[in-house]
């Protein structure tokens, strides 16, 4: 393994968590608040409390549904034939017919603004086969995604016995789901159509009206049960900075409001967000074995960010850079290594890094006359 040592001084201001003794969300049993790209933690109140989550489950399984779509397993425009399991699902719902045939981008439309429960279960089935199978994998993510207070029983988030989780670990669902960043187009819509143009045309409103009132809030997503009560993960995006809030088991809507833009307004009026290194910069090179090319350059995966808190002192931050042994065929996104990130010494957070343009395998003839160069060359 290679590693490369970079170090830098930026003029920060510490992120020690001083609003915990704010209760900003007062009428919330649990809430927090992060940035996205460091996922610093801004406030948090009970934040690991192990709570019904109601819909907000449907985060996870839309990580599940992006993942398929962007590695080619699902397309947008792939038809699903809507089975009797998904079309009997209660609670919030665009009323599909058994046997009703809708694309997946319908689909998804249907589940990020009007919350359907019976458009998840439909794209759960395509996905896994079965509901059950799906939510399998939903709880493979939580342990990839290393959260230890969330078990789910269903796609949808209806009450059940054993399903639960935190405002904490809500709040890395939906980090790892703005990710794919098409989500936020279907999150922010207010409200649209499905079935346009027949008679069974249905008017789509989102469940969370702050994207409407609110312009720089763009999704993510409501719940309620009588169990969970009224619960919301948000996210918004001011001046290059992204928040998320999570706010659960409130009374009602009108206080759920309340305590999530109490949440936005102190988090954008006191951090802000320094870049450190963009995504498509070149941090130097690394040796592809076996490639037609022997090196190609590496960039981050994601920005490089440092969150400042606008009333305190400067702190110093450095990196490093660790490569790894890398064989072609190698493609960009392909994790070749990573960057870690430290302030006043302590370790902050590691990005992968990959490759700007991928680099296939060599044949035997460039192999070749790639090592009897290098002899010669040692040999001079």
């Amino acid at each position: 393994m290679k590693k490369i040592c970079l170090f830098f001084i930026l003029m920060l201001f510490p992120l020690t968590v001083f609003g915990e003794e704010l209760n900003l969300a007062e009428n919330a049993k649990s809430a927090i608040m992060i940035e996205a790209s460091t996922g610093e933690i801004l406030y948090n109140k009970n934040a690991n409390e192990r709570l019904a989550p109601a819909s907000m489950t449907k985060i996870m399984s839309l990580i599940l549904i992006m993942e398929n779509i962007e590695s080619g397993r699902l397309k947008w425009n792939d038809i699903v034939v809507v089975s009797q399991n998904a079309s009997s699902m209660g609670g919030s719902q665009i009323f599909l017919e058994a046997n009703e045939m809708m694309s997946v981008e319908d689909l998804v439309k249907g589940i990020c603004i009007a919350s359907g429960n019976d458009a998840t279960v439909a794209l759960a089935e395509k996905i896994a086969g079965t509901e059950k199978a799906f939510v399998k994998l939903m709880n493979d993510k939580v342990k990839e995604l290393g959260l230890k207070n969330t078990n789910f029983v269903n796609s949808t988030g209806l009450d059940a016995e054993g399903h639960y989780s935190t405002a904490y670990d809500m709040a890395m669902m939906a980090k790892e789901l703005i990710k794919h960043e098409k989500i936020l187009e279907f999150s922010s819509i207010y409200e649209d159509y499905l079935r346009k143009n027949t008679d069974k045309s249905f008017w789509l409103v989102n469940t969370n009206k702050l994207v409407r009132f609110y312009s720089y809030i763009d999704g993510l997503k409501t719940g309620f049960t009588n169990s969970a009560g009224y619960c919301l993960t948000a996210t918004g995006k001011k001046n290059g900075m992204r928040l998320i809030t999570v706010v659960m088991n409130v009374d009602n809507t009108n206080n759920r409001t309340k305590d999530t833009i109490a949440m936005m307004d102190y988090g954008f009026n006191m951090y802000s967000l320094d870049k450190v290194i963009n995504k498509d910069d070149s941090l130097g090179n690394i040796k592809i074995n076996l490639g037609k090319k022997e090196y190609e350059n590496i960039v981050s995966t994601s920005d490089i960010t440092v969150l400042n808190n606008n009333q305190k002192d400067k702190r110093n931050v450095t990196y490093d850079i660790v490569t790894n042994e890398v064989s072609a065929p190698v493609k960009v996104g392909d994790e070749v290594g990573k960057i870690n990130i430290y302030e006043d010494g302590n370790f902050k957070y590691s990005v992968p890094l990959t490759i700007s343009s991928n680099v296939d395998k060599a044949n035997i003839f460039m192999v070749f006359f790639r090592n009897l160069k290098d002899i010669l060359t040692f040999n001079i």
